[in-house]
């Protein structure tokens, strides 16, 4: 007989017996559905946490930073041989992170936005009503922060000097400091009141409209005294980061400021590093196009002496961790497809037996064994089949239910995990099926081709 009609012979069995064919696939399905929902949970979960460690970390950057160890040539740690100054300058100078190689690296491939960020600590900043808080000012290339994924909501750069441009969280919670002072109060007072956590937390959640209107940084000098800045005009807000809850933006307050008005903040509160004819930088961000180029880039950024600092490791650290995950859980839905397949061996075992008439006439009909044997396989194949497609049906009903439980809970929000299935998981779970099943499906077609014939015939 050919396979065709093998497979026919098969396939007739299968939807005869329905209760048999029922009970097999319904403990395939179940198992292949926990393959592919150990393998989707897995995948959405590190796929989720790798995009909010990018919003934080952001994987597509690297930070260069002066190489201040670059040893001059033939000598070590920058001193020349024989001690001359002037060789040893000439290697400082080379690790140095000037405008020309800004140049440089905004040339490389791959590479989308090269600036300059100085940080200089927390500030007070207050409006001109006397509302006040603390924010990190941060001199830049206002240019740029389009480019480092920080679109404006309002307004934009201005190349003056003596212009800020503030993020999303430095426009919430401004309020005057004796409001403040009196709410901090009554909380060390009463710290297990909600109406008066609930009240601070709106408080710090507040915006105010600071686009076009004046803000001044309040800073101390390094002698300790207290010293405030000129009037510095808000030509800018960004947008929200996606993502990202009301309360943790809250809590992230950054001014931008031009590298020149930043010199310029250095000089008025008496800060250090004023020197505005500077023309090299402590620290660069690069932005790369994408996550994979990001290692290329750094290997032709070192070329330049400079030190490089990516948070690729953290990645790599996240799929290691969630290999495991994926892996155990992989192993919980092979255990149940086993347990599945010892239903099918005893129900194709005792199938075999009641078809011992069924047998014996294929064998008289000139049906040898490899023919009887292949047919029973092609039947634990079929119930394979059928119970992997069931396991994929029952699997995204499974994930259609998760996702509309975790939209539905309090204080979700479109940004929420969503848990999806991914493509190379729908055959990993139908192989697994079609697997178990032919597995299962060897010791009864061996047991039905030994069956001897005429014996069968005449105990029928």
């Amino acid at each position: 007989m050919r396979i065709g009609d093998l497979t026919r012979l098969s396939w007739d069995q299968v939807r005869r017996r329905k209760v048999v064919t029922a009970l097999c696939a319904a403990g395939l399905s179940i198992g292949c559905a926990a393959i592919i929902l150990a393998l989707s949970i897995g995948e959405s979960a590190q796929q989720y946490i790798e995009n909010e460690m990018n919003s934080f970390f952001k994987m597509d950057e690297i930070t260069v930073t002066a190489n201040e160890g670059v040893p001059a040539s033939g000598g070590q740690g920058g001193q020349a041989v024989g001690g001359d100054s002037a060789e040893g300058d000439d290697s400082l100078e080379r690790g140095k992170l000037t405008d020309q190689k800004l140049a440089i690296m905004r040339n490389i491939k791959h590479v989308t936005a090269v600036a300059p960020f100085q940080q200089m600590n927390y500030l007070e900043m207050s409006t001109t009503d006397n509302r006040k808080a603390y924010v990190e000012v941060i001199g830049t290339d206002l240019n740029m922060l389009e480019g480092f994924d920080k679109p404006f909501m309002q307004g934009g750069p201005s190349d003056l000097i003596g212009t800020v441009v503030l993020n999303y969280g430095a426009t919430l919670g401004l309020v005057d400091p004796e409001t403040r002072d009196k709410l901090i109060e009554q909380l060390n007072r009463n710290p297990y009141d909600s109406s008066l956590m609930e009240q601070y937390d709106k408080m710090n959640r507040t915006p105010s409209s600071l686009f076009q209107r004046q803000v001044q940084f309040l800073g101390f000098s390094n002698d300790g005294k207290a010293k405030q800045s000129s009037p510095l005009r808000v030509t800018g807000v960004l947008k929200k980061p996606k993502g990202v809850s009301e309360n943790a933006v809250a809590y992230d307050k950054k001014a931008y400021v031009s590298l020149e008005t930043a010199q310029m903040l250095k000089q008025e509160l008496n800060m250090g590093g004023g020197n505005a004819g500077e023309a090299s930088y402590n620290s660069v961000i690069v932005k790369v196009d994408s996550q994979e180029n990001v290692e290329q880039v750094e290997q032709q950024i070192k070329k330049l002496t400079l030190n490089t600092q990516t948070n690729l490791q953290q990645k790599e650290r996240i799929a290691e961790q969630f290999g495991i995950i994926k892996a155990v859980a992989l192993g919980g839905g092979v255990f149940i497809l086993i347990i599945a397949s010892i239903s099918i061996v005893v129900a194709m075992t005792m199938s075999t037996y009641q078809r011992r008439r069924q047998i014996g006439i294929m064998k008289v009909l000139g049906a040898n064994l490899a023919q009887i044997r292949n047919m029973f396989i092609i039947e634990a194949a079929l119930l394979g089949l059928l119970g992997g497609l069931l396991g994929i049906l029952f699997s995204y009903w499974i994930v259609w239910g998760i996702n509309a439980l975790i939209q539905s809970m309090p204080g979700s929000d479109q940004d929420a995990v969503i848990i999806f299935v991914p493509l190379m998981a729908i055959p990993v779970g139908m192989a697994f099926a079609i697997l178990t099943g032919v597995i299962s499906g060897i010791y009864p077609a061996v047991s039905a081709s030994r069956t001897d014939a005429l014996t069968a015939i005449r105990r029928d």
